[in-house]
């Protein structure tokens, strides 16, 4: 009798599902790999898909497990080359003299309300409102002079941030072009240059949101320099960006639906990033996900597992300054990748200042042991430290980066719910085994996703999403489900992903051999 492969998948063998069949009807992702990739992928899957059992146990459990692009893609330009050089150099000329030059007037004028809401990577961030709209400026200080530090600051133990040359910057500005047209992560707009002292209400909001946050921790440290501080001289570079509502840090999160939409539109955005320019964002947390009201809340009415789309939410992930992406449009002689060099500065794994300086050490542990394992802090002193694949290089890719992250997305989702116990138990009850296969701190005998993209087929597979959710009429992507927030006009005057047939591992890189029946 002829024997039938079946897949494994999520801890337990399944035949063909009928979410299997509708993602190969989905839309694809608007293809960005050179034609040359593709025929190679189609003839590894070809043949990966001819491999007998026996081929397959030989690789064993603690094989690594070599996924398609790592196979097809081309490998990306090492420092220094040629295709990178020139690729900075077309990206570095973001900040030269063809930008606008504003005053701080001029950015926000009498009449127009500014107000600070976060402080990121490099970068102070604002919210400026007026009677065209909303924006989000992310401000960051090239290097230029600023007035020194008073006696009553230093008492303070200020830090000032230190400021940045334009080739510090190339990276994010280039990522966020990127990810500018894919829904769920924010709207670029434009960027100029801001030079001169700082106005009143620059000031004035800038204490108000230190106040704020010595208030939430005693403890912290202020790492932006007062704007009474800045001189004439003083140059920034703004970014500004479309309004993506309040940080989820600061979201009162009263129901479940909340709960679902926000965890589930932030999996179907990283895995359509992944798909596209195969993105890692490696700073996801609650501070880098906004949330904003684009609907009105339904109540859900029938017996479905479908539980997207009810509270009227949708999220926009922001701050790409710890992230990696690839230039997937190019042909395979001119791509190139951009990524922050976290290895430059080790206290990022070595701090146990907040929850999510464990995901920091998880990634570089997954870097290091190629496992779901979460070295101590002692562990991470050593730059550029002999991993598996030789000295760190956080120009690779790896999408469990993604899943890490997702994980933490979940457990601050469940951790900060305010609203009923009951409904909480249920959800939770909900998405057990879910957890199971997201939690990094899983059993070692549990298989884990391997990439966001596996989240999502996760949930089409489990029915949380529904398939008229996912493609509208005429087999277009459903644009009301996942469209972006704000319009890219700026106010300062001067699909669905293609979700790979991933399998499941202990790690993202272990062999995992398929059951034959």
């Amino acid at each position: 009798m002829t024997r039938t492969a079946t897949v494994r998948r999520y801890g337990k063998a399944t035949t063909k599902s009928r979410a299997e069949r509708l993602f190969a009807e989905l839309p694809k992702s608007p293809s960005k790999k050179a034609p040359e990739a593709e025929e190679t992928i189609n003839l590894i899957t070809d043949q990966l898909e001819s491999i007998s059992l026996n081929d397959q146990t030989r690789y064993g459990e603690d094989a690594r497990q070599e996924s398609l692009e790592d196979i097809a893609a081309p490998e990306a330009p090492k420092p220094g080359s040629q295709t990178e050089e020139s690729a900075l150099q077309d990206s570095s000329q973001f900040c030269d003299d063809e930008l606008r030059v504003l005053a701080w007037d001029d950015v926000c004028p009498f009449g127009d309300r500014i107000e600070k809401i976060a402080e990121a990577s490099y970068a102070e961030v604002y919210r400026i409102t007026n009677e065209r709209g909303t924006s989000i400026i992310k401000v960051i200080r090239l290097e230029s002079p600023i007035k020194p530090q008073t006696k009553a600051q230093e008492r303070s133990e200020l830090v000032d941030e230190e400021p940045h040359s334009e080739d510090d910057l190339v990276g994010e500005i280039r990522i966020s072009e990127w990810l500018a047209d894919i829904p769920g992560f924010v709207v670029y707009k434009e960027r100029y240059v801001v030079q001169g002292k700082a106005p009143k209400p620059l000031l004035e909001t800038h204490q108000a949101f230190q106040r704020k946050a010595k208030r939430k921790d005693p403890d912290r440290l202020q790492f932006y320099p007062s704007p009474s501080r800045y001189l004439e001289d003083t140059r920034f570079l703004v970014v500004e960006l479309g309004d993506a509502g309040i940080a989820l840090e600061d979201f009162e999160l009263t129901s479940t639906a909340q709960l679902w939409d926000i965890f589930l539109h932030t999996a179907v955005a990283l895995a359509r990033a992944e798909d596209l320019v195969n993105f890692e964002h490696r700073d996801l947390h609650e501070g880098n996900l906004c949330v904003r009201q684009t609907g009105t809340p339904l109540a859900k009415r029938d017996e479905s597992p479908c539980q997207f789309g009810y509270s009227g939410i949708d999220i926009t992930i922001l701050d790409y300054g710890l992230s990696r992406a690839e230039d997937t449009e190019t042909t395979s002689e001119e791509a190139f990748t951009v990524a922050c060099d976290l290895e430059k500065d080790l206290s990022i794994f070595t701090s146990t200042h907040a929850l999510q300086c464990k995901v920091y050490r998880q990634m570089r542990s997954f870097l290091l042991k190629g496992d779901r394992v979460c070295l101590p802090p002692k562990s991470h002193t050593k730059p550029y430290e002999l991993g598996i694949d030789g000295p760190i290089s956080w120009d690779g890719y790896y999408p469990y980066t993604n899943v890490l992250w997702l994980a933490y997305i979940y457990q601050y989702l469940v951790d900060n719910f305010t609203g009923e116990k009951k409904e909480l138990a249920q959800f939770k009850r909900t998405t057990k085994e879910f957890w199971l296969h997201l939690n990094p701190e899983a059993p070692r005998v549990v298989l884990s996703f391997s990439r966001a993209g596996d989240a999502v087929r996760y949930a089409v597979e489990a029915g949380w999403m529904t398939e008229d959710q996912l493609v509208g009429e005429g087999g277009k992507v459903v644009e009301a489900e996942f469209a972006s927030v704000a319009c890219n006009e700026s106010i300062i005057e001067a699909p669905f992903p293609e979700v790979e047939d991933a399998h499941l591992r202990r790690s993202p890189r272990r062999r995992v051999q398929r059951a034959l029946e």
